[in-house]
């Protein structure tokens, strides 16, 4: 079986940590690098919480390295009064003792993608300072991307204003490069992830499925992200797009980021065609099919632990 490589790009957090998860012990991946930014909690932190899931799942053979430590231009403000202070409460986990890179992100991402002998995905799942960066510092490796899967954006409403998506609302100066870039784009938003929830049962019962299950449960419990009848997953779902394409309906748009004023961080969808002129840079996903995603999640937790052993 053909392995995708992929680059991860995350800010851990807690719907990060149970996506790197899956991520971590599927047998479809090959994850080439790890990459911490800013966004749910500092990048010290989010690189930690990278760190602790790597070691707790004995994947210390993929290396992490420590990216952007604030937006472009926006000030940085995190959401730890979703996550934590720590960005991944609910389980304790030991001090990392495995070191991140001594190279910063952006060089190490261009250095895997330099070596590659294919195009990589890349997915991100917090704000895209890294990649927007990778593009502005890395041109000529453009072609070495085979796309971005990107959590973040909505057509439908925000989570942190009226219009803003969170990882966008972070940094949308770094949004609208990545859009911009002409590198193929699916973005996987809230118009998708606040229907893919997991019922407060669901995470009771997953905290018997042995020590993964008291982890994800753990963690799962402390997030302070809740809808009216569960918690969304939000990051999870770029990993299940990549292994069950056929669970989401897409659909193609010229998505437009906004980066200023009350609608800052807003992903507009030209969906009249008034200024794009035919022109699609993004698949958006536009619907799930909500059962699938919990029954498949809910099949993964025996695999992780079988994978930890």
């Amino acid at each position: 079986m053909t392995k995708e490589p992929i680059i991860l790009d995350m800010d851990p957090g807690i719907d990060d940590a149970v996506a790197l998860s899956i991520a971590l012990t599927h047998s479809e991946f090959d994850l080439k690098l790890l990459t911490g930014v800013a966004g749910n909690v500092s990048v010290d932190k989010t690189t930690a919480n990278l760190i602790k899931l790597v070691e707790f799942f004995n994947r210390t053979d993929i290396p992490v390295a420590k990216g952007a430590a604030a937006p472009l231009k926006k000030a940085f403000k995190d959401a730890s009064y979703i996550h934590g202070a720590s960005g991944m409460p609910g389980y304790d986990f030991p001090e990392p003792v495995y070191q991140p890179l001594a190279q910063d992100a952006i060089s190490a991402m261009a250095e895997v993608l330099s070596n590659a002998s294919e195009p990589i995905t890349i997915v991100a799942t917090g704000a895209y300072t890294n990649i927007a960066l990778l593009l502005q510092q890395y041109p000529k490796l453009k072609s070495k991307i085979k796309r971005f899967v990107l959590m973040g954006g909505s057509l439908s409403g925000g989570n942190v204003s009226s219009v803003a998506e969170f990882n966008i609302f972070t940094d949308p100066d770094a949004a609208k490069i990545v859009f911009e870039s002409g590198v193929d784009i699916t973005m996987i938003g809230l118009d998708v992830t606040l229907k893919a929830l997991l019922s407060n049962q669901t995470i009771a019962d997953v905290a018997s499925m042995g020590t993964v299950g008291k982890m994800i449960s753990g963690v799962m419990t402390a997030y302070n992200d809740v809808e009216a009848t569960g918690k969304p997953m939000h990051d999870v779902n770029t990993i299940l797009y990549l292994l069950h394409p056929e669970f989401f309906t897409l659909k193609d748009f010229m998505v437009y980021v906004i980066t200023d004023g009350p609608a800052i961080g807003g992903t507009i969808a030209d969906t009249q065609d008034r200024w794009s002129n035919g022109q699609l840079n993004a698949h958006v996903a536009i619907d799930i099919d909500a059962k699938a995603f919990e029954n498949w999640f809910i099949e993964e937790i025996p695999k992780m632990n079988a994978y930890r052993g």
